[in-house]
């Protein structure tokens, strides 16, 4: 059995390493379609519909890929998202 050990230079930063990776975290609540003329002429204040409701799933993305699917939680003047279905990556067994 071949066992990896880390120089004494390495070892304190190994249970750390995680702590040093930055993940950009997105959550989708809808999309819109609309010709750019239409968004031009948008202003302060405007409005953009939704193709969704507040009960449908959103979509959870780290650094622009999928990752999970949940539903939007109010709590007081607080507002997250409660994970309902973790996805698969694929090529995952």
């Amino acid at each position: 059995m071949n066992q990896t050990t880390l120089s004494p230079d390495l070892a304190p930063l190994r249970p750390n390493t995680i702590d040093a990776v930055s993940l950009d975290v997105s959550v989708v609540l809808g999309r819109a379609r609309m010709p750019i003329h239409q968004l031009l002429k948008m202003g302060r204040g405007a409005v953009i519909t939704l193709d969704a409701s507040e009960k449908d799933e959103v979509e959870i993305l780290a650094n622009d890929h999928p990752v999970a699917r949940g539903l939007v939680v109010v709590n007081g003047t607080s507002i997250g998202v409660e994970i309902s279905d973790l996805m698969r990556r694929v090529g995952a067994g």
